[in-house]
């Protein structure tokens, strides 16, 4: 039997062949565009997981309660490894390192700037890399080894075996390479491309080796014996800093490793989401583009219902059952959705390559996963029996004596069946229309918005090599100005983009003891403002007129408030138990993220703690040639590393990357889904202009010209569309408030998404339903009429 109907189904799809192309061709969007979704989602969960016990494995938070906010951080000090190993219940391993750093590492000639990390062997135990090359049983213990990945590897030595031959770090330590591991896979948190013990980093820095519980300066990751452990660790561990160090208001917790990309925003002091809430929107995504590719199927398989109706009527004159015809519909569904599902394999293949270069990512079909294979089977099968269940029931319900009589199969609950679908498609392509819109607002908003200085000409250089102290950046400022290449150079502590570097020993005159407010500390070279084009509010910057700015300070907007100094300038503060005087307020700009307002802010003019050169390009000057002027000067004076040199724009735009991808991503899938909802459209169309076609006859006879016939048959339509955007606005309005509440400075929500939407949407609706109106508007009327 389930031969013979599947003769029957793959003969009625050969004889549809208009009919059956494009509903394998909206099957194998919908199921492409789920599967790639799906792929992604399942992407960004498995961050973290691809090591052996990292269900048991932790991540320490910092949380510093004040009395406005909690800070949670996942900076330690260097003592809280060894703390936690010895004292706390549970506890395997316990290991501290530093956050990967650019550090270069050069092989004779060969050269590179790669990200390093510093740490001790309980770090391999617990993120156990797959080691190609070299001895796991002393890895780390040598203070002069390195452990480099595979690619760095081949960069470094080719196909030569790198094991015990030497490099050099930063042109300095010579270090001998004891092993290699596998590369770091991109779905990992850590991305590293060497590692060395922790016992160089503080032979590189002294200080590091003094246990101080107050310095917050490196990554702390304990991975426990057994899950069962977990309460009564995170218990003992809550109180740590307070049982080391007096009048702290530091709090720890232990954060899963596997939630650590995803579950990355933290208030009061507790996981509150992240990046997980964007991949709940895109699986949402995935599951409603597909079963809008299901409804699309509802729709063209019933618009079909005439021409099957005589064929239902005949099998059940000779005896078929209604279970019968419903596992022949069925059948024809699921052999529909396999026939699509290879062409979505194909779309697959084709789009992959496209997406993981916009997104930068790792996306890839594991043939060889069963997971992968169990995943699409069952997608395809599920997709089967739902695009198929309501036609399959729909058309085997037909009476046999009223269909071979001629009998009208159009029921006035049928046809609401359909207009509910399409209706249905069109909120949700209404939905995605608002979204993407408000998207896009949102991130032109943010773009556009003042930063507090002129980002635009802005270079970027790490003081780094030869480069370092006063005299030799003296002499390359004067280089660089003498190229004509810039106009102004100074120095700056950090890469002008980045957080980091804050403490809560700031203290003035009538400061609340009990009150705790965090300052960003930065230091900065000679006329710093000027050369950013930003700009002083009061007072002045730092200059080489004045001999005693190594005792003075310079203040943001914000500090100022905070402080409640009305006139700052003069004025004394306290900085890590240090006098300094104010002599200048600066304008507040933009450093850490640009949907928040600035945090209080200090610089000094500790030229020994700038790491890097900021210059502004010669406007009158080709940007290229500048570029290469910059370059030429560097290398000259630093040859052994990098010239490394990035503008400030480029490093802006970085900090917009999860916006930018979750617009992309809606704006690419929205489209698809519109597109199916077409189809959709379409199929509503084509049944309702064929039970029409003898009124439509009728009407021409009487004089209607095609105009009042794509009017009459355009306004149905436009009515559900418009029903749908009713329905949708509310909706949208709901999702859009609560994704734009998490940002501080959001665009808000006007008119002109949601007449985007319902103008795009009426506008698709009228060309889709008039690509079949106009055929049976301009049909002769004695082809419908001459059987009456």
């Amino acid at each position: 039997m389930f031969k013979l109907d599947l003769k029957i189904a793959l003969r009625s799809l050969w004889k549809n062949k208009g009919y059956t192309l494009i509903n394998v061709g909206g099957l194998a969007i919908g199921l492409a565009s789920c599967m790639i979704l799906l792929l992604y989602v399942a992407y960004e969960w498995s961050y973290d997981r691809q090591f052996t016990n990292f269900e048991k494995t932790y991540i320490i938070y910092n949380n510093v309660k004040t009395t406005t906010k909690t800070f949670s951080w996942a900076w330690t000090p260097n003592a809280m490894a060894d703390e936690v190993r010895s004292k706390i219940t549970g506890v395997a391993y316990a290991s501290h390192s530093s956050y990967p750093q650019e550090q270069v590492i050069s092989n004779g000639e060969k050269t590179f700037k790669k990200k390093a990390v510093y740490t001790d062997p309980s770090f391999l135990k617990i993120f156990d890399y797959k080691i190609i090359k070299g001895n796991p049983n002393t890895l780390l213990t040598n203070i002069n080894s390195v452990i480099l990945t595979e690619s760095m590897a081949k960069n470094l030595f080719g196909d030569e075996d790198p094991i015990n031959k030497m490099v050099k770090l930063q042109n300095t330590e010579v270090l001998k390479v004891e092993a290699v591991i596998q590369d770091v896979p991109k779905n990992s948190s850590i991305q590293l491309d060497y590692i060395m013990p922790w016992t160089l980093f503080i032979k590189q820095n002294p200080w590091a080796k003094d246990i101080n519980w107050g310095n917050n300066m490196c990554l702390t990751v304990v991975q426990l014996q057994k899950d069962t452990y977990f309460d009564q660790a995170n218990s003992q561990i809550r109180d740590i800093y307070s049982r080391n160090q007096e009048g702290t208001s530091s709090k720890a917790l232990l954060h899963p490793l596997s939630k650590w990309h995803l579950y990355d925003n933290f208030e009061n002091g507790k996981s509150v989401g992240g990046k997980i809430d964007q991949l709940r929107i895109f699986l949402i995504l995935a599951f409603c583009i597909l079963l809008i590719a299901c409804v699309n199927f509802m729709n063209l398989s019933t618009a079909r219902s005439e021409k099957r109706a005589k064929e239902v009527g005949v099998r059940k004159a000779i005896g078929s059952s209604r279970g019968a015809l419903v596992g022949q519909f069925m059948i024809e569904s699921i052999l529909l959705s396999f026939m699509a599902m290879l062409v979505a394999f194909t779309l697959m293949e084709v789009s992959l390559p496209y997406f993981n270069s916009l997104l930068g990512i790792e996306l890839i079909i594991s043939y060889k996963s069963w997971t992968f294979w169990s995943v699409l089977v069952g997608l395809t099968t599920f997709t089967g029996f739902v695009a198929g269940s309501y036609p399959a029931f729909y058309l085997s319900s037909f009476e046999p004596v009223k269909v071979l009589k001629g009998f009208n199969t159009a029921g006035s609950s049928s046809l609401s069946v359909r207009k509910i679908l399409v209706v249905f498609q069109f909120v949700f392509a209404a939905c995605l229309i608002i979204c993407t819109a408000v998207i896009y607002q949102q991130l032109n908003y943010i773009k556009d918005k003042p930063v507090g200085y002129n980002k635009a000409g802005l270079v970027q250089i790490p003081i780094q090599g030869n480069l370092a102290g006063k005299e030799k950046l003296a002499l390359l400022k004067e280089r660089l100005i003498k190229t004509g290449s810039v106009t102004q150079v100074t120095y700056f502590s950090t890469a002008l983009n980045i957080s980091g570097n804050n403490t809560f020993s700031v203290s003035w005159p009538g400061k609340n003891p009990k009150e705790d407010i965090l300052f960003n500390t930065r230091a900065a070279g000679e006329d710093f403002a000027q050369t950013m084009g930003s700009e002083m509010v009061a007072g002045r910057e730092f200059s080489s007129k004045f001999t005693a700015d190594s005792t003075n300070i310079v203040i943001n907007e914000a500090a100022v408030k905070v402080i409640g100094f009305k006139n700052p300038i003069g004025k004394t503060i306290n900085v890590m138990g240090k006098p300094f005087t104010i002599i200048g307020v600066m304008k507040d700009f933009v450093m850490e993220s640009p949907y928040k307002t600035a945090a209080p802010m200090y610089i000094t003019n500790h030229m020994e703690n700038v790491e890097f050169i900021i210059a502004r390009l010669n406007p009158a000057q080709n940007i290229s040639t500048s570029a290469a002027q910059i370059d030429e000067v560097v290398k000259a004076l630093n040859p052994n590393f990098p010239v490394d040199r990035t503008f400030a724009s480029d490093n802006f735009e970085q900090k917009f990357q999860d916006e930018r991808l979750l617009g992309i991503l809606s704006n690419w899938f929205g489209g698809f889904a519109i597109f199916i909802s077409c189809l959709g459209l379409l199929g509503l169309a084509l049944f309702m202009a064929e039970q029409r076609k003898k009124e439509i006859s009728i009407r021409k006879v009487l004089g209607a010209s095609t105009l009042n016939i794509l009017t009459l048959l355009n306004k149905d339509f436009i009515k559900l569309v418009a029903i749908a955007n009713l329905i949708a606005f509310p909706l949208a309005y709901i999702i859009i408030s609560k994704w734009l509440s998490a940002y501080e400075f959001n665009v808000g929500i006007n008119a002109l998404p949601f007449v985007i939407a319902i103008s795009l949407s009426s506008i698709i609706a009228i060309i889709t339903v008039s690509i079949q109106s106009v055929k049976v508007a301009k049909a002769a009327p004695i082809d419908s009429l001459k059987h009456e």
